[in-house]
C-alpha cells in the first residue's frame, strides 16, 4: 500500500490518480483545510472515492495521536508519498504560526510515522525550489548552499529537509525529498499565478504582475512532477531504497526556465484577451528566477520532462472552462 498525504490537494490528487490508475493501493489522508476553497478538494476527492483500491481518512498531520493511530491501522504501508503542506510564500506574511504547525510539525508527525512502519521501503516527501532562497548561481544545483531562505515557506521546508536526514541517519530509514518547481497544471490551486491570472482577465480585472514583469521560472506541469515522483518513489534505482539510512535530495521540474511575461502572453492568446497588467516591486519574500539543474535526477531515474508551457498552460485553461463552466 500507497500512503500520500494531501490527497486532495492539487499535486496530491493527481499522484493518487495516476498510481490508482497503474494498479497500487493508496491510503490517502488530507485534512480538507480552508486556505483556499474547499469545494475544490472536495471535487478531487470524489473522484478519488470512485476508484476501489482507494482509502480515505480525513486526518491532519500534524496531529501525532491520529498519525500514531494509523499507522497501527495500516502496516501494510510500503511507500509514504509525502505532499500536504502550508504552500505558498506570500501567506507566510500573513499567516507565519501555520507553516510552522503543519510543515514542521507535520513533518515530524510523518518521520515518527516512518519509523514504525515494519514494511516501509521508501519514504518521499515534497520540498520546493524556494530553498535555494537568496542564492545568486543559476541554475541551482542540489549541491549549492540553501541557507539564505526569503521567506518563511522556505525555512519551513529546509527544516523538513534538516529533519529528514537526521532520522534517516538515527533510524536506518530510506528518504528522499524533491525540490520541485514552480508546478501548474488542470486541478491547481487558486492561489498559484496561472490560475489568478486566467480569472482575472475572463473577469476583466487587472492582474498585479510583480518585479516589473521581470521575472522568469522553470514551470513544471504536473504529469511530469507526478511522472518523476513516481519513478523516485518506487524504482529500485532509488539511492535511498537501496541503502537504508540513506538520505537524498534532488531537483524535479522542467528543464527550461521561462519569463513571466511570455507565460502571461500564451494565457492571453489562449484565452483570444489580453490582460489588464498592473505592474509592481517584488514583493517581500519572492525571488526573480529560478532554473533547475535536474542531472542528477535524470541520470538516477531516467526523468525526462515532456510538456512545455505551450501545451500545458491551454491544457489548464481548458480544464478552468469547463469547471467553472466559462
Amino acid at each position: 500500500m500507497i500512503f500520500v498525504t494531501g490527497c486532495a490537494g492539487f499535486i496530491g490528487f493527481h499522484m493518487c490518480e495516476k498510481l490508482l490508475k497503474i494498479g497500487y493501493s493508496v491510503l490517502g489522508i488530507d485534512n480538507l483545510s480552508d486556505y483556499y476553497d474547499v469545494s475544490l478538494k472536495q471535487a478531487r476527492l470524489d473522484m478519488l472515492k470512485e476508484y476501489p483500491n482507494f482509502t480515505f481518512r480525513k486526518i491532519d498531520i500534524a496531529d501525532k495521536d491520529s498519525m500514531t493511530i494509523l499507522g497501527h491501522g495500516f502496516p501494510s504501508i510500503t511507500h509514504i508519498i509525502h505532499l500536504a503542506a502550508q504552500a505558498g510564500v506570500r501567506y507566510s506574511l500573513i499567516n507565519p504560526y501555520i507553516y510552522v504547525q503543519t510543515n514542521l510539525m507535520g513533518q515530524l508527525c510523518i518521520l515518527e510515522l516512518a519509523k514504525t512502519l515494519p514494511n516501509l521501503k521508501h519514504m518521499m516527501y515534497a520540498s520546493t525550489s524556494s530553498v535555494y532562497g537568496a542564492n545568486q548561481k543559476t541554475p541551482f544545483s542540489i549541491s549549492d548552499r540553501t541557507d539564505t531562505p526569503v521567506s518563511l515557506y522556505a525555512a519551513s521546508k529546509k527544516g523538513c529537509e534538516l529533519m529528514s536526514e537526521s532520522y534517516a541517519r538515527m533510524f536506518n530509514l530510506p528518504i528522499t525529498g524533491l525540490r520541485y518547481f514552480t508546478v501548474y497544471g488542470p486541478w491547481g490551486r487558486p492561489d498559484m499565478a496561472l490560475f489568478m491570472f486566467t480569472k482575472a482577465i475572463l473577469n476583466d480585472e487587472e492582474i498585479p504582475v510583480f518585479n516589473n514583469g521581470d521575472m522568469y521560472r522553470n514551470f513544471s506541469y504536473v504529469d511530469d512532477i507526478v511522472n518523476g515522483t513516481i519513478a523516485c518513489v518506487l524504482s529500485e534505482r532509488a539511492p535511498a531504497e537501496r541503502a537504508p539510512g540513506t538520505h537524498r535530495i534532488y531537483n524535479l521540474g522542467n528543464d527550461k526556465s521561462e519569463t513571466l511575461m511570455e507565460y502571461i502572453h500564451i494565457i492571453e492568446e489562449t484565452l483570444g484577451r489580453k490582460a489588464k497588467i498592473r505592474f509592481e516591486p517584488m514583493q517581500n519574500g519572492d525571488v526573480r528566477g529560478t532554473i533547475a539543474d535536474i542531472s542528477e535526477t535524470i541520470t538516477d531515474y531516467g526523468f525526462a520532462p515532456k510538456t512545455n508551457i505551450h501545451e500545458g498552460v491551454p491544457n489548464f485553461i481548458k480544464w478552468y472552462r469547463d469547471y467553472y463552466r466559462v
